[in-house]
C-alpha cells in the first residue's frame, strides 16, 4: 500500500471528487446534488426508461489515471430513488511514475432505493500501480447491482501485465453487518499471468454482484445457462450470496463478458425489479 501523504505527491497529480445525491419525489428520481472537482464530471441526467430511473454518465476529463492521482466518488440514493450510473468510456490506468494511483468509491443506498453501478472496462497498463476501494452501505429494503471488468495490459497490441500491481477491495454492508467482502490483488509478472490461480494466460477478469434479496437456486441455474447458450470462449462461474448473486469471468473478450453480464442483468431485473434492462446508449458509441 502506498503510504505517501498528500504533501508528498507531485503537483501534477489529480485530486478529483464527485458527489452525487439522488432523490425520488412525485414519481421521478432526480439528481438533487452535484458537486464535482476536476478531472471528474457528470453529464446531465437521462431518462430512457421513464422518470422513475435516472441514468447518469461519469466522465474522467483527463483521459486516464496516473501514479499519485487520488479520485473520490460518493453516491447517495435517498429512499425509493432509482439510478443507473455508468462511465463514458473505458478507464485507463497508465504506467506508474513510482507512486500508487487510488480511487475510493462510497455508495449509500437508502430504504427502497436501487443503484446500478455499471462502469465500462478498466484497462490496466503494464507497469501501473493502482488500488480501488469500493464500499456500499445498503439499507434494509434497498438493492445494489455492480460490475467490474478489468483488462490487464493493452492486449490488442500484445502488451502483457508483467510489472506493476492492481488491487480491488469491495465491501457491502447493511446495518453494521457485512453482506459481501471481496479483496483481489494481482502483482504483475509471468508467474501470476500464467498460473491457473491467476489469469491462466487470459487478459480479462470480471465480477458482477447483485445484493438486495435472496436468490433462489433456479435463478442461479438460469444465469449459468445464459453462459452456455452461445459459443463462449472464456471461463465463468455463478454463486449464491447471503442476499444476492455473484458472477465471475476470466477470458479474453470484453464483448463476451459484457454480453453475458447484460443477459444476467436482464434476468435479475425481470426477477426482482419487474422491468427489462435498458443498456445506456453511451455503450454503443
Amino acid at each position: 500500500m502506498d503510504q505517501s501523504s498528500a504533501e508528498d505527491l507531485p503537483a501534477t497529480s489529480w485530486h478529483g471528487s464527485l458527489n452525487l445525491v439522488y432523490a425520488h419525489h412525485y414519481g421521478k428520481t432526480g439528481l438533487i446534488q452535484n458537486r464535482v472537482q476536476a478531472p471528474l464530471k457528470v453529464q446531465r441526467p437521462f431518462y430512457p426508461e421513464g422518470s422513475d430511473i435516472c441514468h447518469s454518465v461519469v466522465l474522467h476529463t483527463a483521459g486516464g489515471i496516473v501514479g499519485g492521482d487520488r479520485l473520490s466518488l460518493n453516491f447517495q440514493l435517498e429512499p425509493n430513488a432509482q439510478a443507473l450510473i455508468t462511465t463514458a468510456t473505458a478507464s485507463k490506468i497508465y504506467r506508474s511514475n513510482g507512486l500508487q494511483a487510488r480511487q475510493n468509491i462510497q455508495m449509500q443506498v437508502d430504504a427502497g432505493a436501487c443503484l446500478e453501478w455499471l462502469p465500462q472496462e478498466t484497462i490496466v497498463f503494464n507497469g501501473a500501480t493502482y488500488r480501488q476501494d469500493l464500499r456500499v452501505e445498503l439499507a434494509p429494503g434497498a438493492s445494489w447491482l455492480g460490475w467490474e471488468i478489468t483488462r490487464f495490459g493493452r492486449s490488442a497490441r500484445g502488451e502483457r501485465f508483467l510489472q506493476g500491481e492492481w488491487r480491488s477491495h469491495t465491501e457491502i454492508w447493511q446495518q453494521g453487518h457485512p453482506l459481501w467482502i471481496d479483496r483481489q490483488w494481482l502483482p504483475g509478472g509471468e508467474e501470476i499471468i500464467n498460473s491457473p490461480h491467476g489469469l491462466a494466460g487470459q487478459p480479462i477478469v470480471a465480477s458482477l454482484v447483485w445484493v438486495g434479496k435472496a436468490v433462489e437456486p433456479e435463478i442461479v441455474e438460469k444465469a449459468r445457462l445464459l453462459w452456455t447458450l452461445t459459443n463462449r470462449q472464456g471461463e465463468a462461474g455463478v454463486t449464491r450470496l447471503i442476499s444476492g448473486l455473484l458472477c465471475r469471468y476470466r477470458g479474453s473478450s470484453t464483448a463476451e463478458v459484457r454480453n453475458w453480464f447484460t443477459d444476467v442483468w436482464q434476468l435479475l431485473r425481470l426477477s426482482f425489479l419487474g422491468r427489462d434492462s435498458c443498456p445506456p446508449r453511451v455503450w454503443q458509441v
